[in-house]
């Protein structure tokens, strides 16, 4: 950690993100349940974007769209939350509460989803160009959705690339004697 002082907030976050309990704990003890708990959230997310995205550009009615998104918000919510708790909140704490591998495993992770949806915006814009030029509407009606599916998946690629390459935890046989 830092020199910097961990204000109230800082240290009951800290407290929160390192909290042992068992049965919160055995829901991201492993990597098969990360991994579960990020494809979750990845489905929620796909799904309240798909969801928006149909609200807006639907010339129909939709207004179940808007509902049913905002009723996967809270799922949506949870499983994010799974992902912080999972990563010991890598990317919720403010840097003064974390230590030096922490800090250099954040760089790590932020570095990695930048490329990532780097190459996600490279090739949203490269399909849109592409299928511009077939026709003509194609800018017109679906840049803003594509380019807002790229914003949300640049929001959330640090969280998933996270939960994904979190270590587990020792166990007590594994733990360095001190």
């Amino acid at each position: 950690m830092t020199t910097t002082r961990l204000t109230r907030y800082d240290r009951s976050m800290l407290r929160l993100m390192n909290d042992r309990d068992p049965h919160r704990e055995a829901l991201h003890a492993t990597a098969g349940r990360r991994r579960l708990a990020v494809a979750a959230h990845a489905a929620l997310t796909l799904a309240i974007v798909a969801l928006f995205a149909h609200f807006f550009l639907s010339r129909a009615e939709a207004v179940w769209a808007a509902v049913v998104a905002a009723a996967l918000t809270l799922p949506w919510m949870m499983a994010q939350g799974m992902i912080n708790r999972a990563t010991r909140g890598l990317l919720e704490l403010r840097e003064r509460a974390l230590d030096e591998r922490q800090l250099a495993e954040r760089n790590r992770v932020l570095a990695r989803a930048h490329r990532i949806t780097t190459g996600l915006l490279a090739v949203a814009a490269i399909g849109l160009l592409v299928t511009a030029g077939a026709d003509g509407d194609v800018l017109r009606n679906y840049a803003v959705s594509a380019l807002a599916t790229v914003l949300v998946a640049h929001f959330v690629m640090p969280s998933w690339l996270a939960g994904l390459t979190a270590q587990d935890e020792p166990t007590e046989e594994e733990a360095p004697a001190l």
